[in-house]
C-alpha cells in the first residue's frame, strides 16, 4: 500500500513536472515573430497576465499567478510597452515583466532650449503633441502642484537625457523633468537664494538669460555680476536674447527692430527681470546667477568667437562695438 502511494506521488511529481516545464519553457512565439503590448498606467499583474494570455504568450495564468507572488511582481508590475520577440517562451517573458524592460527613448533637453524646442522633441519621439504640451505648459493646477510661481514652465525642465517610456503621458513627462530640477537646484542653493532675498522664478530668469548668453563657462558669473549691477541700479538688463522670446526662433539674428518689440519679456523696454525664464538654465547658469562675479561692469558685447569685452562705462562700451565691427567674422 505504501509502496503504490509513494509511486502515485512520484508520478504525480513527474506529470507536474512535465506540465510545468511546457507551460513555462515551451516557445509562444516562433523565431522571427514579434508582438508589442502595452500594460497601461495603473494595470494590476493580474490584468498583466490577462493581456499576456490574450497575445498567447502564456497559457496558464493561475501558475504565473503563484510565481509572481513569490517574486512580489504582484506588487511592482511596470506599466509601459513590452516587446517579446525570437523564440521567446513564457518563463521569458515574465522574466521581462519582472525586469521591468519596456521600449524606452532617449530624450536629450540641452542647456538653453526652450519650451517650443523640448515640445518638438516630444512631439517627434512621439510621446505627446506639441499643441498639448505647450497647453500643460502654462495649465494652472500642473504649476501649482510644482508649487511654480510663473507663466509656465518654461525653465523648470531641467536640461539633462532622459530615459522616456513609451506610452507615457504628457505628465509624467512633466513630472521627471521638473522633479529633476528641484533634486538639482536644493539645498545650498535654496540657501543662497535667500541670502539674496530672490524667488526660485526670480533665479532660474536671471539663469535662463545667462544660458543664453554666456557662452565659454569662465564668463557666466562674470555676465550674472553684469545684471546684478543693472538690477541694482534699476537699469535695464537690455538682454538681446529677451526681445525676441516668443517671436523668433532660438539662433535668429536678432535685429535693431527687434530691440523694440513691446513685450513682457524685452528687456530692452522693461526695467528688471522679465515674469519668467526664457529657456531652461543648466546648473552652471543657475549657480552663477545665485554667485555673481564682484565686477564693476555694466555693459558687454560678444567678440564673435562666443567671449566678450566688458566695459564699466558706455563710453568704453561703445569702443568695444566699434572694435567687434571691425573684427572680421568668423566664416570669411
Amino acid at each position: 500500500m505504501k509502496t503504490k502511494l509513494l509511486l502515485s506521488v512520484f508520478m504525480l511529481f513527474i506529470c507536474l513536472s512535465a506540465y510545468l516545464s511546457i507551460q513555462l519553457l515551451a516557445p509562444a512565439i516562433s523565431q522571427d515573430s514579434q508582438i508589442e503590448i502595452e500594460i497601461p498606467f495603473g494595470a494590476t499583474y493580474k490584468q498583466a497576465l490577462t493581456i499576456l494570455e490574450d497575445e498567447g504568450l502564456i497559457k496558464d495564468k493561475i501558475i504565473f499567478l503563484i510565481i509572481g507572488k513569490i517574486y512580489g511582481l504582484d506588487r511592482k508590475i511596470r506599466a509601459g510597452f513590452y516587446l517579446f520577440k525570437g523564440r521567446l517562451n513564457p518563463w521569458q517573458a515574465f522574466k521581462n515583466l519582472l525586469k521591468g524592460e519596456v521600449i524606452e527613448y532617449n530624450l536629450t533637453i540641452n542647456e538653453g532650449d526652450s519650451l517650443l524646442e523640448i515640445g518638438k522633441k516630444l512631439e517627434n519621439l512621439g510621446l505627446v503633441r506639441l499643441e498639448r504640451f505647450l497647453e500643460l505648459s502654462k495649465d494652472k493646477q500642473i504649476l501649482d502642484s510644482f508649487n511654480i510661481n510663473a507663466p509656465s514652465l518654461e525653465g523648470y525642465l531641467f536640461p539633462e537625457t532622459y530615459r522616456v517610456p513609451k506610452g507615457a503621458t504628457s505628465e509624467f513627462v512633466v513630472r521627471i523633468m521638473v522633479n529633476k530640477l528641484k533634486k538639482e537646484y536644493s539645498g545650498k542653493l535654496k540657501e543662497r537664494e535667500k541670502e539674496l532675498g530672490w524667488t526660485e522664478n526670480q533665479v532660474l530668469t536671471l539663469a535662463s538669460i545667462i544660458e543664453k548668453e554666456a557662452v565659454v563657462d569662465e564668463e557666466r558669473a562674470i555676465i550674472s555680476g553684469v545684471y546684478h549691477n543693472r538690477i541694482r541700479l534699476n537699469m535695464p538688463l537690455q538682454a538681446d536674447p529677451t526681445a525676441i522670446y516668443g517671436i523668433k526662433a532660438h539662433g535668429s539674428k536678432i535685429t535693431l527692430q527687434d530691440l523694440k518689440n513691446r513685450t513682457h519679456y524685452n528687456t530692452y523696454i522693461i526695467t528688471g527681470l522679465p515674469p519668467g525664464p526664457i529657456a531652461s538654465p543648466g546648473i552652471k547658469s543657475i549657480v552663477a546667477a545665485l554667485y555673481p562675479a564682484q565686477v564693476p561692469y555694466l555693459f558687454f558685447v560678444s567678440r564673435k568667437d562666443g567671449t566678450h569685452i566688458f566695459s564699466r562705462t558706455l563710453a568704453e562700451h561703445n569702443a568695444a562695438i566699434r572694435k567687434v565691427r571691425s573684427m572680421p567674422d568668423d566664416n570669411e
